[in-house]
């Protein structure tokens, strides 16, 4: 199921034993495009402190309610590794705070959730982290704030074309599959999706995306409004439009790869 990022800020979290507190933000990875972390609003609980979910303890979404279930208890996350709200992700936390839960290290091995041949879905059963997995390769993953990406510039190969309004996640991989574009500067009122599968190259600095794609070619795609429907037959003509094969095809021979 899709979700913005902007929907999901203020949803309720709900532990295996309360309420923790709500959505703040989302931390990605800038390779794969894949939630690593759901930032959470405790209130008073736990002041001071970033409190991180990774997407192994998301069960699910509930949007009629607005809530996301979580499976873990208050005294886990009280007693999981503590980063204080004023410093960076570093990959020594991650290592100690994946260590705390038992959970696969998702930036070893090819796949979004690690080494792994589950692409793109998590593994969630705790017998299969047990066994071996396939060798892989480390990698470093940078971390971004969804906060702090919406904003940016967004570059075509001939011009400018407008700003990240928002991010589609989908909940059953944790992956961001679109950007949500506003070309409110450039056409008046309309919205676009790209894909990060489209991304060229990113500036952190200069907050600029830039894209191989024309601003003809963007102009002329299929709109995305709030009340679309991101059906899989929205999204085959998105992608027959560019002329880019879709991320299911990807995945779906990924998966069959590794059986």
């Amino acid at each position: 199921m899709f979700n913005k990022a902007k929907t999901l800020k203020g949803y309720k979290l709900h532990s295996l034993d309360g309420e923790i507190g709500k959505v703040e933000e989302f931390y990605f990875d800038d390779q794969h495009w894949a939630i690593r972390y759901l930032v959470a609003d405790t209130g008073n609980w736990l002041t001071g402190r970033l409190v991180l979910i990774s997407p192994y303890a998301l069960v699910a979404v509930n949007k009629e309610e607005q809530f996301i279930t979580i499976n873990l208890t208050k005294k886990q996350i009280e007693d999981s590794p503590s980063l204080d709200s004023d410093k960076p992700v570093s990959k020594q936390f991650e290592e100690h705070y994946y260590g705390y839960y038992g959970w696969p290290m998702y930036w070893i091995g090819p796949y979004m959730w690690g080494s792994y041949p589950s692409y793109p879905y998590i593994v969630r059963d705790p017998e299969t982290w047990k066994k071996p997995s396939q060798e892989g390769k480390e990698w470093d993953p940078n971390l971004r704030s969804t906060h702090d990406v919406m904003g940016h510039h967004i570059q075509a190969t001939d011009g400018d074309i407008g700003h990240v309004e928002d991010f589609i996640i989908d909940d059953e991989t944790w992956a961001i599959r679109y950007l949500i574009i506003n070309t409110q500067n450039w056409w008046p009122g309309k919205k676009v999706l790209i894909s990060p599968q489209w991304i060229e190259s990113i500036d952190w600095l200069d907050s600029t995306v830039f894209i191989n794609l024309t601003c003809e070619a963007i102009k002329q795609s299929p709109e995305y409004t709030e009340e679309s429907l991101l059906t899989r037959d929205y999204e085959t003509g998105l992608h027959q439009h560019y002329d880019r094969q879709g991320y299911w095809i990807d995945e779906s021979a990924a998966k069959k790869h590794s059986r």
